[in-house]
Parts: structure tokens; sequence; C-alpha cells
């Protein structure tokens, strides 16, 4: 009985403390959970403060500053650069509304002018040109950011939006207003800095930039062809024609560098020469082959300045040779321009391409002449001439037994530029050489024997003809009369 006593004792402190140690436990545990879920009071502050502050969502996207519309509009331009498309989209609506205050104002400004009287109305017209110039100032600055916007990949139809919107302001407000009015702001806007008088600028810019850039052209093309002279494959066309495209390139290069240092948008102009460029194509078709055209003659080289050339039906000296045109100067000083499509399609005779040229000519005598005299004659006479070359030697040949006369071919070489003075010199030689040795030089002519038919013929011979032809030549032919009828007197004239 002691013993289960004992045991009973034992049981009720064992649950005892077992039963402390779980309240224990749990104040702990709940001491933990009260210190993690009520903040500190530091934290409860900043908490507070961050709920009575405004939501981040209604802080400006872009960086504080840029919709100051007294923001000189270089300053705008150099901070615009790095912001995103969302920061641009916000300014560009930050920028709307800006001008459409603005607008406003001029619109109030203008109605309360129609309400003064005369004498009231020049100031109250001032104060209209004044609001519009700080208006068309904030335009200015509104147009570089919808510019930006559109550069960098912004909403088109949101770009557009805004850009119709100044286009319809401006266009309005010019139809609404009174002469007067245009007129003061034309010449505010004239004497203003960042007006007439920076377009001025702008003008005298590039006024001197297009002179500099010709001048740099030209050095450029003067040096680009002393470089192409170096080289002894290319023509002296193809010179030029290299040289002329080294020029515009330059020229065309130093444009578009010049128009992006004033603020020019020169992006657009690749898109228009390409589709300029398509269009042409079809337009000028017959151009564009004289431009081939001429490409392969300054490659080809089929002739070059300089040379006496005979083209498409025509002989002269080319004088230019164009990306479309050959210009050939002819004997008489005629200026005749081919198409290069005309020239390169047809047969090309350069006379001048060789040092050397060989003088054609024929000498005839008459049957009764000698050919050995005559051939003596020839080539002393053609050995005789100091600008006839001994090599290769001429040629003096009997060629021809003609109608009228013996002839002789008669072929000396000389210099290229001496063609023409050996010609005429030796013509006029050998005829002195001839007169001097009694041999003749005969022309064509035609002998006619008339003959009267006797009258105790019979009447059935006569209607014979009473004349025939005899054949040309110094000697008797096969229908020429024999002795007998020579004899026969010819009948009187009539």
């Amino acid at each position: 009985m002691a013993a289960r006593v004992r045991i009973m004792s034992f049981r009720k402190r064992f649950g005892c403390m077992m039963l402390a140690l779980a309240v224990l436990v749990v104040v702990s545990v709940g001491g933990a959970f009260a210190q993690s879920a009520d903040p500190a009071p530091a934290e409860v502050s900043a908490q507070e403060d961050a709920e009575a502050a405004p939501p981040e969502d209604n802080a400006p996207a872009y960086p504080a500053g840029l919709d100051d519309p007294t923001l000189e509009i270089e300053e705008l331009r150099l901070r615009l650069l790095p912001l995103t498309v969302d920061q641009l989209t916000e300014l560009a609506a930050a920028w709307q509304g800006i001008v459409a205050g603005q607008t406003q104002a001029v619109v109030d400004e203008s109605l309360a002018l129609e309400r003064l009287p005369t004498q009231e109305q020049e100031a109250a017209r001032a104060r209209v040109v004044a609001l519009t110039e700080t208006r068309n100032a904030g335009f200015d600055r509104f147009s570089e950011v919808v510019s930006n916007l559109a550069r960098k990949g912004g909403d088109p139809a949101t770009v557009e939006t805004y850009r119709a919107y100044r286009s319809s302001i401006v266009v309005q407000e010019k139809q609404e207003a009174d002469w007067r009015t245009l007129a003061e702001g034309a010449l505010s806007w004239a004497v203003a800095r960042d007006g007439g008088v920076q377009l001025a600028i702008r003008i005298a810019v590039i006024g001197g930039a297009i002179f500099a850039l010709l001048l740099v052209a030209r050095i450029v093309r003067g040096y680009a062809r002393r470089m192409f002279g170096k080289l002894p494959n290319l023509s002296k066309l193809l010179q030029a024609f290299l040289a002329t495209i080294v020029y515009w390139l330059t020229i065309a290069v130093g444009l578009m560098v010049v128009l992006s240092s004033l603020g020019v948008d020169i992006t657009p102009l690749f898109a228009l020469f390409g589709g300029g460029a398509f269009i042409l194509a079809f337009a000028m078709q017959e151009t564009l082959s004289n431009l081939a055209a001429g490409v392969m003659i300054m490659i080809n080289r089929p002739f070059d300045e300089g040379d006496y050339v005979d083209v498409a039906g025509l002989g002269g000296t080319v004088k230019n040779v164009s990306i479309v045109s050959t210009q050939i100067v002819t004997p008489d000083n005629q200026i005749i321009v081919i198409p290069n499509s005309k020239v390169w399609g047809d047969v090309i005779t350069n006379v001048t391409a060789s040092d050397t040229r060989r003088v054609d000519m024929v000498f005839g005598i008459g049957y009764g002449d000698s050919i050995q005299e005559a051939q003596a004659v020839l080539e002393e006479v053609v050995s005789g001439h100091p600008l006839v070359l001994k090599d290769p030697a001429p040629v003096i040949r009997v060629n021809e037994l003609a109608d009228s006369a013996v002839n002789f071919i008669v072929r000396p070489w000389t210099k290229t530029t001496d063609y023409w003075a050996v010609y005429w010199d030796l013509q006029r030689a050998v005829k002195e050489a001839f007169d001097a040795k009694d041999i003749s030089i005969p022309f064509p002519q035609t002998d006619m024997h008339l003959y009267m038919a006797p009258k105790s013929l019979p009447a059935a011979v006569d209607g014979l003809p009473l004349a025939r032809q005899t054949s040309t030549g110094r000697g008797p032919g096969r229908d020429d009369p024999g002795p007998d009828d020579a004899a026969e007197p010819a009948p009187a004239a009539g």
C-alpha cells in the first residue's frame, strides 16, 4: 500500500514537471512568432512613410528637367540620347500637354484681341506674337522628342498622331490669324536668335560648306587623276571616268556629313535614292544603255582622246568621252555628239591607233607611154620625199589595165602624223614629174562616130541606125571603124 502511494505521488510530480515544460515551450515559441510578426518601431515608421508617399508609378519615367520649356534645345537634344522608347513616349505626352497649354494661351489672347478697341490692339497683338513665339519654341522641343521617339522605334501611329497634332495647329492658326499678326510674327521670327538668325547662319554654313566641299572635291579629283595616270593599263578615257566618280562620291559624302552636322536626318534620303533609282531604271533605259556602252568603251579602249576615228558613219578626232556620249570634232571643226550605244554597237575604225600608216595612191598613164619610164619616175619621186619611210619599203607596181589608162599603185609608208603631208606632196610631185617627162595622164573619154546612109541603098536598110557608139579609150576597139570607114566624110551638122 505504501509502495502504491509512492508510485502515484511520483506520477503526479512527473506530470506536473511535463506540464510546466510544455507551458515553457509554448511561451518561448509564441514570443518568437510575436517578434517576427510585430515590426520594430523604426520599421513601422518607414512603412508609414512609404504608405504616405505617392505611388512610384506616378513619378515620371524620364529624368527631371526634360519637360522644362526654358531648356535649350541643344541641351535637350543631347539629354535625349540615352532615353528609351518608354521614357520618350511619356516625355512626348508631357510636351504635348505643355504645347497644348501654350496654344490655349495664344487662343485666349487672340480672342481677347478681337474684343479690344483699335487703340489697344497693338499691345495685345504684341502679346499674341510673344505667346506664339513661346509656343513655337515649345513645338520645336516637342518635335525633337517625337523625332527621337521615331528614330528609336516608337509606335508609328503614336508618332504620326503627335506630328499631325502639331501640323494642324500651325496650319489652322495661320489661316485664322489676321495679316497684321502674321506680319509681326514673321518680322519677330526673322530677328529671333532661334528663328531667322539661326536660319541665316545655317544657310551661310551650308553655302560655305558647299564651296569648301567643291574645292576639296576638285583637289581630290586632281590627286586621283595623278594616281590613275601612273597606272600603265588605264586609258585616258578610263582615267577621266574614274576621276569623275571620285569627284561625285566626295561631294555626296561631304553633303551627308554637312547635313548631319546641321541636325538633318539623312536616313530618309537613302530610301528616297533607292526608290528614285528603281524608277529611273525604267524611265531611262536608253540612257542606261549609253552608260553601259560608255563603261565598255572605257574598259576595252578601242580609241582614246585625240585619236581620229570613224564611228557610226562619221569621222573625226575624239574630243571627249562621257558616260553617255562620245564627242568628236570633224576636220572642218564641227562638233558631233554620238550616243555611246551607237558607238559601241557599230564598227569602230581607229585611224591613228598605229604610229605609221600606208599612203595608198593610184596614178595612170596612157597606153602609148612607156611603163618602164613611168616606173622610174614614180620610184624617184617617192624615194626623194623626206617624210617617206625606208622601212617598210614603198610598193610601186602596175595594178590595172583600165579602159582609159594603165594604172600604177603607189603605196609608201609614213608616220601617222605626216599622212596628209605625204599624200598631198606626192600628188603634186608626180604630176610635175610626168609633165617634165611628157608622160600623159589620161582621163575617161568617149568617141562618137556618125554615118550617113547613101541614098542609093535599098529601102530595106533605111531603118538601120545612122550612128553607133564606140568603146572608150585611146586605142581602137572592136567596134571602131576601120580605115575605109574613117575616110568617109562626116555629114554636115543639122
